[in-house]
């Protein structure tokens, strides 16, 4: 640096010598001392103890040199309010450093810094310190006594943990710790009530941290760690968040309760194990961008992913399917009230042949629904959106009456003979449970003309369906279907739709374009090669005309 610089507030300038005529109010440097120097971008490697004669400085910027060290005197600028240093080859910095009262911005990212000064905490003024980017292995206690710091980047560094104290730092709103070795963060940080932004980018995170009393938490980048499990319970504690970005982790499943994240902007899960998706995604009211790619979706085509956050959240939307009444529909005032609070719609049993216990989590269905029945003949039942495991022993009443029965949305792993003794059934409604088969008993319900079994594990078709005749419409979409025998289902002469849709076929078989009478096959998103995506988009009655000009003759 020319000596000049160092001296600039002390000598006069060569001008002033030149041209004696300057009068007292023209003469600049008697006025001001000098408030800024900015030697970025240079080749200096070392600064001189005369910065000292510079004590007017509020801001000194040297970054992007080759400095292996700063002066002691930094120390005597005590007007000094923001320092950057980073961008060098600084492997420590003088105590001296924390002399610096009125110091609000300290920027020592990419240096050589294996540890910081252990009086760090002295800086009572900091409100932004970078010190990414160096070798850090710890940070100090001191750290805690930063209650004005408002930003703090600590990323790129070889931190293993935090220390708990920061939590003490109750004007933090950004905290950046991307790219560590961290593998929880402290319990206590939960208590930075003023934190907005959380980067933990490229850890070693199995879980996301509990965050209760963040309220105005906004961004939670964990991208890139080792979480398997998002806990409902964190997720409840985030309701401002606006960005969750989870990519690159082993994310399996999306609770539902993801909803309750009702200022979401933008969700980031790509390139997790996510098969299943919950549909209520499609609720959030100010999603603006979605990324899923890179995840083995069972229930979303690849193509749809590929068409943008719009047209997923529509589509999640169009198979939210809204069982029952609406939340502000009151049953009328017959309805009689059980010990379990819940209400039995006496005049829906009476009138309209109804039998609902609907959205309820209900593990089982009280008896009481039962009794209400009497000898009032009940068409149809809606027990969908519930917690069963089993069917309902008692639905063998109704054998005489029922003809429609939906136990949608439950965790109904296997059908019992109970069911099959209805043989009046005409509509099943399975979809959306855990079942893997279905028992040949089922061969009694002879008037069973609807089977909805979507969502649900099946590998194998049912083979019992290829003996209910009266069957028109099988649903079957979102398992993991691997065949399907042509010439049993010709033998349904009734079946019109027939949809395989997200299933696990590899191939389709030609003969299955002599099943003349199907309306609807809907195959999408099984990953046979052919028919092309082409000639499914021509419909039916194309897929069936070239199915059959491909049987061996």
């Amino acid at each position: 640096v020319p000596e000049h610089v160092w001296r600039i507030n002390l000598d006069t300038p060569e001008e002033a010598q030149q041209n004696l005529s300057f009068g007292a109010a023209d003469r600049w440097w008697e006025q001001t001392d000098l408030t800024k120097l900015i030697l970025a971008s240079n080749k200096l490697q070392s600064l001189s103890e005369d910065v000292q004669l510079l004590p007017a400085l509020t801001m000194l910027d040297v970054h992007d040199n080759q400095l292996t060290s700063l002066p002691s005197a930094l120390g005597q600028l005590e007007n000094l309010q923001k320092l950057d240093v980073s961008h060098n080859k600084l492997r420590s910095l003088p105590e001296e450093l924390l002399q610096l009262p009125r110091l609000r911005s300290l920027l020592v990212q990419h240096n050589e810094l294996s540890q910081l000064p252990e009086g760090l905490g002295q800086l009572l003024s900091l409100e932004e310190l970078d010190v990414s980017n160096n070798q850090l292995t710890a940070i100090p206690t001191s750290f805690a006594l930063l209650v004005n710091l408002v930003r703090l980047n600590l990323a790129c560094n070889q931190l293993k943990e935090l220390p708990a104290d920061l939590s003490a730092m109750k004007s933090l709103r950004q905290l950046d710790c991307t790219k560590n070795y961290l593998e929880t963060v402290p319990p206590k940080l939960a208590t930075m009530a003023s934190l907005e932004q959380l980067y933990l980018r490229k850890n070693k995170l199995r879980s996301l941290p509990e965050l209760p009393s963040c309220k105005l938490l906004k961004e939670l980048h964990a991208g890139e760690n080792q979480i398997e499990i998002l806990n409902a319970e964190n997720l409840k504690q985030l309701s401002s968040l606006c960005v969750l970005e989870l990519r690159d982790n082993k994310i399996k499943a999306v609770p539902e309760e993801i909803t309750v994240l009702q200022k979401l902007e933008r969700l980031d899960l790509a390139n997790n194990d996510i098969s299943r998706l919950p549909y209520t995604l499609g609720n959030l009211p100010q999603l603006k961008f979605l990324a899923l790619e890179g995840n083995p979706l069972r229930t979303i085509r690849r193509d749809l992913l590929q068409k943008g956050t719009q047209e997923l959240l529509k589509y999640l939307r169009s198979k939210i399917q809204d069982d029952g009444p609406g939340p502000n529909e009151e049953p009328p005032v017959t309805a009689m009230t059980l010990p379990s609070q819940s209400k039995v719609n006496i005049h829906a049993i009476t009138t309209l042949k109804l039998l609902e216990y609907s959205d309820k989590q209900a593990a089982e269905i009280p008896g009481a629904v039962f009794d209400a029945v009497g000898a009032n003949p009940v068409a149809t039942v809606n027990f969908s959106k519930n917690q069963l495991r089993e069917i309902p022993p008692r639905l063998v009443e109704l054998k005489d009456s029922v003809c429609d029965v939906s136990l949608a949305f439950n965790k109904i792993s296997s059908i019992s003979s109970e069911l099959c003794l209805l043989q009046k059934l005409t509509h099943l409604d399975l979809r959306n449970n855990v079942l893997t088969a279905l028992p040949e008993e089922m061969e009694a319900l002879k008037r069973l003309h609807t089977i909805n079994l979507a969502f649900n594990r099946f590998k194998v078709f049912p083979s019992v369906l290829y003996h209910l005749p009266a069957l028109e419409t099988i649903l079957l979409s979102n398992n993991q279907v691997g065949s399907i025998d042509p010439v049993q289902l010709k033998g349904l002469d009734k079946l019109g739709t027939l949809d395989l849709q997200n299933n696990d076929l590899l191939q389709v078989p030609p003969e299955l374009g002599n099943c003349e009478n199907l309306r609807s096959l809907l195959l999408e998103g099984n990953p046979f090669r052919t028919p092309r995506a082409a000639v499914l988009a021509k419909g039916t009655a194309a897929v069936l005309e070239y199915l059959r000009s491909r049987i061996p003759t």
